[in-house]
């Protein structure tokens, strides 16, 4: 038995079939779309693993867009759950960026022309700002930053 019964409304049905036929929107909006409207108790009913094998998710996925639209409403569930925590942390707080900026302005080490993200990465560590950083993460910090080292 279904826990989370969807009931939508004409309106909300409309919506969810513009949705649909526009396509314009994210693929797994337009999937959670299609979800609910096979989910609709007034309407084609049809169960969360037939709705999986439909759409080619898994039924978790039905299950929880069924359960945002009965708790939270329609936009909770077209759109996707946030994340409760960030799965990765930022390299660089503002108190380390500002300490990359200011090493990027000054002067470069002995025998090298100008700092490269590279240098910028190994200094870093070893003033002990960062554990670790590779020199991707430097140019996309900086790159953030607008400069002007004239």
């Amino acid at each position: 038995m279904k826990k989370y019964i969807v009931r939508l409304s004409n309106e909300e049905r409309e919506q969810l079939e513009a949705i649909i036929k526009k396509g314009k929107s994210a693929a797994y909006k337009i999937t959670h779309a299609q979800i609910l409207l096979k989910a609709d108790a007034n309407g084609p009913d049809w169960t969360d693993a037939r709705i999986a094998e439909a759409f080619s998710v898994i039924t978790n996925t039905v299950a929880g867009v069924r359960q945002r639209m009965v708790e939270q409403g329609l936009e909770a569930a077209l759109n996707r759950k946030k994340q409760e925590r960030p799965s990765k942390y930022p390299k660089f707080d503002g108190e380390a960026e500002a300490h990359l900026v200011a090493l990027g302005c000054s002067s470069p080490p002995e025998g090298h022309a100008r700092w490269t993200f590279r240098l910028l990465a190994d200094k870093v560590v070893e003033l002990e700002i960062v554990e670790s950083v590779s020199h991707e993460t430097v140019r996309q910090t900086l790159k953030k930053i607008p400069l002007n080292r004239t």
